[in-house]
C-alpha cells in the first residue's frame, strides 16, 4: 500500500504551491510546545481552539481525552473540527473525500491550515496507485486492509509524536464503522485509537454522522470514549438552530448546557443565552 500520509501543504505539495504560492513545510516546522495548556485540581486541560467553548470546560478538555463527536449530517458541524485545528498540530484523517477538498474548506473559512498533515484514507480505499477508481465498498479484503492502513499511521504517529502534545481527527469514524468487517475488528481500531490517545496524552476526535452507523455500534462506542459532543439541527417557529450539548466528559463535570451555534467565520457559539 502506499503511503498516503500528506501535510496540508503537500496535498500535492506541486498544486498548492502553484495555487497559494507558499512553500510546502516540513515536518518538523510544525512542532510547536504546549504552552497553552493549564493545570486544573493536578489534570492537565487542553484548549480545543475555540475559546469559547473551552471556557465552559473551565479551560480545555483532559490532557488524553478520546472524543466522539455525534453531528446532525444537515448541520455542518465539521466546522468544529477545522476549529479545532487552530490550537496545535493535527493529524487529519479524511475518509470521505479527498485532502485537497477538505483544505479549500479550511482555507475558506479563514482557517491557517499550517498546523494540519493530513492522512488520506479515502484515496487509499477508493482509488488505485495510478490514481483510478477501484470497486472497493463491500470488499472484506479491501476493508480489512484499510484498518490496517490507519492503524499503521497511528501507531506512526504515537512513535514520532515523543513530548509533543498534538491533535488527531478521524473524519469520518462513520466510514470504519460501516465496513464489511466483524464488530470486534472494529472494536480493536476504537482499543488502538484510545490507547495511543493515552499514551501520548493528545486530543483526539473521532467525528461520527447521526442515523448512518448501527445503534449497537454507536452505544458500543459512546461507552468507549472520554467526551460525546451531540450536535442537532433544530426547527424553532421560522428559522433553522444548531445546538451543541457535552453529555459526558471523564474527569470533570459535565455541562449540561444547551450551547446555540452558527457557522459563519468558524464556529459561533450564542454566549448571551447558553454560556455565562
Amino acid at each position: 500500500m502506499i503511503n498516503n500520509s500528506i501535510t496540508a501543504d503537500t496535498v500535492t505539495s506541486e498544486e498548492q504551491t502553484e495555487e497559494y504560492g507558499e512553500t510546502p513545510s516540513l515536518y518538523d516546522s510544525l512542532k510547536k510546545p504546549a504552552s497553552d495548556a493549564i493545570s486544573q485540581d493536578g489534570m492537565i486541560l487542553l484548549p480545543s481552539g475555540i475559546s469559547v467553548l473551552d471556557r465552559s470546560l473551565g479551560g480545555g478538555l483532559p490532557a488524553g481525552s478520546l472524543s466522539y463527536f455525534s453531528a446532525d449530517p444537515r448541520s455542518m458541524s465539521e466546522v468544529f473540527l477545522y476549529q479545532f485545528t487552530q490550537s496545535r498540530k493535527t493529524f487529519y484523517f479524511t475518509t470521505g473525500r479527498k485532502p485537497k477538498y477538505v483544505l479549500n474548506d479550511i482555507i475558506n473559512l479563514g482557517f491557517d491550515p499550517g498546523n494540519i498533515i493530513f492522512v488520506d484514507i479515502y484515496s487509499e480505499y477508493y482509488f488505485s496507485s495510478c490514481g483510478e477508481m477501484v470497486e472497493s465498498v463491500g470488499n472484506e479484503y479491501m476493508d480489512s486492509r484499510i484498518i490496517e492502513f490507519a492503524e499503521y499511521n497511528l501507531q506512526n504517529i504515537a512513535n514520532d509524536a515523543g513530548d509533543e502534545i498534538i491533535n488527531i481527527i478521524i473524519d469520518s469514524f462513520s466510514f470504519f464503522m460501516n465496513l464489511q468487517v466483524s464488530p470486534g475488528i472494529i472494536r480493536q481500531l476504537t482499543n488502538v485509537i484510545y490507547e495511543i490517545t493515552k499514551e501520548i496524552q493528545c486530543l483526539t476526535y473521532l467525528y461520527g454522522q447521526k442515523g448512518s452507523t448501527p445503534v449497537k455500534m454507536d452505544n458500543e462506542t459512546f461507552a468507549a470514549v472520554d467526551v460525546i459532543f451531540d450536535s442537532s439541527l433544530d426547527k424553532e417557529s421560522d428559522k433553522l438552530v444548531s445546538k451543541l450539548s457535552i453529555p459526558k466528559i471523564r474527569g470533570l463535570i459535565p455541562n449540561n448546557d444547551i450551547i446555540k451555534f452558527k457557522i459563519g467565520e468558524g464556529v459561533q457559539i450564542d454566549t448571551s443565552k447558553d454560556i455565562a
